[in-house]
């Protein structure tokens, strides 16, 4: 027996025409605005537990409180669907019965106190028996109703007493009135018997033709029977054929089945799912590739490149009718505006937007959706995806296409392939739905911070677009144009309140982020609008357009107040020549970035000791540039003998960062060379490419990234391969191309020649080269 408890807070729903029960799942109707804030702050405060009750008048539209029975239900929302004219239909369960004590609240909707009521079971009495009976009963009731309802029957067989009169209670079509006492009936015992005697005249007429409508309990609204509303919905909906047939079939399904059986909930989710899915619905285009070309001036700063791409591909789009379906891939380091780029296409397209983000989607069935034979399973994203869309020709975003993995559970990634490939896409197959959807007239976009993890299958069927990451001007254009202001808007400020100058934007570029986008950028900016909106409340000032009033005047030092201590300097990398030391620039997945590397001389066996999390092609590298050095020193007539006796020590700091890739490859000769010749490198030079045993230098990715590395570093000068020359010109903007030195280097020798101090001198390296660095051999 439960015990009773008291001052349950809880919204109330007043029903029409239905009585609920404890153990019951019964769908209702929810349409008046009361109960639908009820229902919402419900899910949202109260954990999806509701207080349900008849209302005493069932004419009545806004019943007042004491129009409301005393006695209902606690029930538990299992779950709800919003219609189209604006209610819901919601599935909820039955937990126990309870008295209402008092009303809380009234307006928006109703909130009241219930205490639950404890059972009397007579502790004598044969229950066994009269639970066979019933069961009895009513499986003779059903038979002769002709309906199915077995899988009642085996619930009821499962339960106690209490539940199965309780089910039955819920089931028969017997007065409001009738129902209303059997549920404040709460003598177990008295209660079973009620239910016993009106299924006995509930038989008499049937036995005698006179069979009164079994129907399914309607909503509190006394709407439609809810089969009717499904097949209303079905003729109404612009539906394939196919999908025509499929929605019938299981429409057919479902009339069979009991309305509060699990099997009846997969097929209203799976019938609610065919309904929400946009078939034939296209949201009509905008094909002014004039307005796209203002949309993305407005909403980007910078990346011509990129725009004139966008704008190609959305020009052959309106000239052919029916588009090849390609699929844009933006790839750059984060926070240069991949996402916001794609919104924009939406915007100028005048299509529906919608981001699915993949970073560490590991199922494939979050691609094609998971099969009905699944308890809880659904469709996959792209099926969510269209559903939020509304309209069958969305801009999709599949964010973070890089973040991909896999494990037992699939390849999200081979899913992948149908969707993205406009051979395929056209008869695309969710496994939930099983049906086969057109997305051919989707606009897929995917992003990416770099395509290496990217399979060759899947990249092969993207265009790849390069998004780079911003120089210092374009930060500061970007701060000027819309970070400042935007935030701004966010903390209550205008532009009038305060004085920012270009100055100052750039400080905080160089002295507090060190990034490739402007994600940093602006979070910082908003830190410093934060601090503004504080200065006008505590000085008691007004912010906005205030006659008279002064704006706040920002400089370095209330900079330094309001955002701290300078997180970087502006200081050389190395402040000195060193031997051994060269500076290497590398591309990451986040941008540029410098790389410093040593090499020292230890005693040994004449090996490479390598450390610094290096990965493989990277060790690879080393050995080439070893390797080459020790060619070439034999070639100016060095005695390398005695290197047998030494190990060369060489080191990249940051360990904890793991290393990868070709393009150090010169760097690290150079470290090498410097080395073993006793001459320093120059430290304002930074140097990229990789090299081959004979000493030529090959191009290397990412020349804008690396160029900019160098420039927010304050290296101004920059070696790389010949071969990167056309990168060169077509990507570094002219501010940066005006402020850098940048040389074009075919081999090595050339190189060398520049980054050393001086040239190399042929000597003997037995009294030369080895005995400088034994004092500082790493024992």
């Amino acid at each position: 027996m439960k015990m009773r408890r008291k001052d349950i807070i809880l919204p109330l729903i007043p029903l029409r025409e239905l009585v609920t029960f404890p153990s019951a799942i019964i769908p209702i109707l929810v349409g008046r605005e009361r109960s639908i804030n009820a229902l919402k702050y419900s899910k949202e405060y109260y954990n999806s537990f509701i207080f349900l009750s008849v209302q005493k008048n069932q004419i009545t539209e806004s019943p007042e409180p004491h129009e409301v029975a005393e006695i209902g239900i606690i029930a538990r929302i299992e779950r709800s669907a919003e219609q189209e004219n604006g209610s819901f239909r919601v599935i909820v369960h039955g937990l126990e019965r309870a008295r209402l004590e008092r009303f809380l609240k009234k307006d928006q909707y109703f909130l009241v106190s219930v205490s639950t009521l404890e059972e009397i079971v007579e502790k004598d009495r044969n229950f066994f028996e009269l639970a066979k009976d019933l069961i009895a009963i009513f499986e003779e009731y059903i038979s002769l109703k002709r309906v199915k309802l077995h899988g009642i029957i085996a619930k009821l067989e499962a339960n106690r007493i209490s539940e199965i009169t309780d089910i039955i209670s819920s089931v028969i079509n017997i007065p409001l009135q009738l129902k209303q006492s059997l549920l404040e009936e709460l003598n177990v015992y008295k209660r079973a018997v009620k239910v016993y005697n009106i299924l006995k005249k509930e038989m008499v007429k049937l036995r005698a033709g006179r069979e009164p409508e079994m129907r399914r309990p309607r909503g509190e609204e006394g709407a439609d029977n809810e089969i009717e509303e499904y097949r209303r919905k079905i003729e109404k909906a612009d539906f394939p054929e196919y999908v025509k047939r499929r929605a019938q079939e299981e429409m057919a399904r479902l009339e069979m089945m009991p309305p509060f059986s699990a099997e009846s909930t997969v097929s209203r989710s799976y019938l609610d799912w065919l309904l929400a899915i946009p078939w034939r619905k296209i949201k009509e285009e905008n094909n002014d590739i004039k307005r796209a070309s203002q949309v993305l001036e407005e909403d980007h700063y910078g990346l011509e490149k990129a725009k004139d791409r966008i704008l190609d591909y959305l020009a052959v789009r309106q000239l052919v009718k029916k588009p090849s379906g390609e699929i844009l891939c933006f790839v750059g380091p984060p926070g240069v505006g991949k996402s916001s780029l794609s919104k924009s296409i939406a915007r100028a397209l005048n299509r529906a937007f919608v981001r699915v983000s993949l970073g560490g989607v590991r199922d494939e069935a979050e691609i094609r959706g998971h099969r009905r034979t699944y308890v809880g399973s659904y469709p996959g994203q792209i099926v969510k995806g269209l559903k939020k869309a509304k309209y069958k020709n969305p801009v999709f975003l599949l964010d973070e296409v890089d973040k991909l993995s896999s494990d037992f559970r699939g390849d999200p990634a081979s899913a992948l392939l149908e969707v993205l490939d406009p051979d395929q896409n056209s008869e695309f197959v969710d496994h939930y739905l099983d049906l086969e959807i057109d997305l051919s007239q989707v606009f897929f976009i995917t992003t990416a911070n770099t395509t290496d993890p990217v399979p060759p299958a899947l990249k092969d069927r993207m265009e790849i677009i390069e998004i780079p990451g911003y120089t210092e001007r374009e930060k500061l254009n970007i701060a000027k144009n819309f970070l400042i202001r935007k935030q701004a808007e966010k903390n209550g400020l205008i532009l009038d309140d305060f004085e920012l100058t270009d100055e100052l934007i750039l400080e905080i570029v160089n002295r507090y982020t060190r990034e490739s986008g402007v994600r940093n950028l602006e979070r910082q900016i908003a830190i410093v609008m934060r601090k503004i909106a504080r200065h006008f409340i505590e000085e008691g000032k007004e912010t906005g357009e205030t006659p008279g009033k002064e704006a706040l005047i920002l400089t370095t030092p209330l900079l330094e107040k309001y955002l701290g201590v300078p997180k970087y300097t502006r200081r050389k990398v190395l402040d000195k020549n060193e031997i051994g030391v060269s500076i290497g620039l590398a591309w990451t997945a986040t941008g540029g970035d410098i790389l410093i590397i040593e090499s020292r001389l230890v005693r040994g066996k004449g090996e490479l000791i390598l450390t610094g999390s290096l990965g493989d092609v990277m060790k690879e590298s080393s050995s080439t540039a070893f390797s080459y050095s020790k060619i070439k020193l034999s070639q100016l007539d060095f005695d390398t003998n005695d290197l047998e006796k030494y190990n060369i020590h060489l080191h990249l700091p940051e360990g904890a960062v793991p290393k990868e890739g070709p393009s150090a490859g010169v760097t690290l000769a150079v470290s090498i060379m410097s080395l073993l010749t006793g001459i320093p490198v120059k430290s304002d030079y930074a140097l990229t490419g990789e090299i081959t045993l004979r000493g030529k230098i090959l191009p290397v990715g990412g020349i804008k990234e690396k160029i900019i590395a160098a420039h927010r570093y304050g290296i101004t000068n920059v070696l790389i391969p010949v071969e990167n020359e056309k990168d060169f010109k077509e990507d570094i903007p002219e501010d940066i191309k005006e402020a850098m030195n940048v040389q074009l280097v075919d081999s090595m020798d050339e190189l060398l020649e520049i980054v050393l101090e001086k040239p190399i001198k042929i000597k003997n390296i037995n009294s030369k080269i080895i005995r400088p660095f034994l004092n500082s051999e790493i024992q």
